[in-house]
């Protein structure tokens, strides 16, 4: 069965026509453009989302060159929000992405609640959310219309369907993750009680049809949140299986099982996925700052693209660490207020060591996350799987192996996130099919074993660590972490 799959992501939006046969035969890519504001303000303007989810999907459809497609699926950013008009369907807002950080002050309100916070929802209370997000918008914007993620605009754009996935809806803050349904007691927390929210659906339920891209109407399925999506495609079906994406982020996930995990150190926990009739759950950690901090050596003139790291990059930092904190230190410091920091250098410093010392310094984050997932699942990861766009970096990927003591397979796709959701999208389609069916088998691309001696690894880390703590001001009196 034939899929075109919509990745709509941070910087653009992706889409595919995939075929379980013929895998991937056509791909079509549109840039979207986030506003950094003064005060930790990110925003998108939704149009321009909309349109580049219609304008990717439909190329995709034209390059597939006839090919018949069968479904849509939609993957989406995750926690960005907005208000907008049900009845019109026009935004009251811009979307206020995942990365704003205006909403801190709302979350240190309510700090005397936030151990009560992670174990009703599993995450940390924090502006990374969708809740905090949304209190900000009915505080600052509007109180006129709704006030949902984007998947539900889009999906609304596309069906007229008014509706989340539950693994979107587990980044909320507003949603019970044991019970899998919206909370009283926190949206009244959040001061949205009383909104209209969507219905939770599952991530293989078909929500409607849609005529947006081409005269055909197709059935809209296959919705889940993006990094669950590429947790998914990489087979990441059985607990302790875990994957990392390193995109404007890196997000690392690991599955646990039909149980939602109560991290003990910091990190987060979130529905999988909700398929077959079962409620898979993951625990994850964030890195805010992966291909952002690229594109921050790129704006100063240290490589002229993505492409050029290996080139750049020297085969040691001569001494220089990074702390890569340029937009804050996400899971497990909880840190918005943190910055960056480059020490270590002497005279001798050149373009090169600072290339390799922000590579190093991404890679020392995710080693620190995969070190605490196993201390939550109790048991080491024994290998890491990896995908999206760094990958191809293979200073990046060995410093990750190095670091995080483990192999490191990095997926055979450019298309992770996407290749999942069209993976949803054929079990709603195909009845038949079983999760593993539904899959792709894949084999890496390249693997990555880990070069460094067990004492340098850990000197590393150790030393960075306390780069780390020297990065982070004092907490103020009631912070949120």
């Amino acid at each position: 069965m034939t899929v075109l799959a919509i990745d709509q992501g941070t910087s653009g939006t992706k889409a595919l026509v995939v075929d379980p046969a013929d895998g991937v035969v056509a791909v079509a890519e549109v840039p979207v453009t986030p506003v950094h504001l003064p005060g930790g303000g990110v925003e998108q303007d939704p149009e321009q989302l909309l349109a580049s989810v219609l304008e990717a999907g439909r190329r995709a459809v034209d390059q597939a060159g006839g090919r018949p497609v069968r479904a849509v699926a939609l993957a989406n950013q995750g926690e960005t929000v907005l208000a907008w008009d049900r009845r019109t369907g026009r935004p009251l807002s811009p979307a206020v992405v995942w990365q704003d950080r205006r909403s801190e002050a709302l979350c240190a309100e309510r700090a005397d609640a936030k151990e009560w916070v992670a174990r009703r929802t599993g995450l940390v209370l924090d502006p990374y959310f969708s809740a905090p997000k949304m209190t900000w918008l009915r505080e600052n914007i509007t109180r006129d219309g709704v006030v949902t993620t984007t998947d539900t605009w889009l999906v609304h754009q596309l069906t007229g369907a008014f509706v989340t996935d539950a693994s979107t809806a587990s980044r909320s803050l507003l949603l019970g993750i044991d019970a899998v349904d919206w909370d009283p007691e926190l949206t009244a927390l959040f001061g949205l009680d009383g909104e209209e929210l969507p219905r939770i659906v599952a991530c293989d339920e078909t929500v409607g049809t849609t005529d947006a891209f081409g005269g055909q109407r197709l059935p809209l399925a296959g919705l889940i949140v993006d990094q669950q999506a590429a947790l998914f495609a990489e087979g990441c079906l059985t607990p302790a299986t875990a994957k990392c994406t390193y995109g404007t982020g890196a997000f690392l996930l690991a599955h646990t099982g039909g149980t939602a995990l109560r991290s003990t150190s910091g990190l987060t926990s979130s529905v999988a996925w909700r398929a077959r009739g079962g409620t898979p759950y993951c625990v994850d950690g964030q890195v805010y700052t992966a291909a952002s901090a690229v594109r921050w050596l790129q704006d100063l003139g240290f490589v002229a693209d993505a492409a050029e790291l290996d080139q750049v990059a020297a085969s040691d930092a001569a001494g220089v660490l990074c702390v890569p904190a340029l937009a804050g230190l996400a899971a497990p410091w909880w840190r918005p207020d943190a910055t960056a920091s480059l020490t270590g250098m002497t005279l001798s410093t050149r373009r090169e060591h600072l290339v390799t010392a922000v590579l190093q310094g991404i890679a020392a984050q995710v080693a620190e996350v995969a070190g605490l997932v196993a201390a939550d699942l109790g048991a080491p990861l024994t290998r890491l799987r990896a995908d999206g766009g760094l990958t191809r970096c293979a200073t990046l990927m060995q410093a990750q192996a190095d670091l995080a003591r483990m192999p490191v397979d990095v997926y055979s796709s450019p298309h992770a996130t996407a290749l999942g959701a069209a993976a949803m999208a054929r079990l709603a389609i195909e009845p038949e099919l079983t999760l593993e069916q539904a899959v792709p088998e894949w084999t890496p691309g390249t693997t990555y074993e880990p070069r460094w001696s067990e004492d340098r690894a850990q000197d590393f880390r150790a030393r960075w660590l306390a780069a780390v703590d020297a990065t982070a001001p004092p907490r103020p009196a009631g912070g949120t972490a």
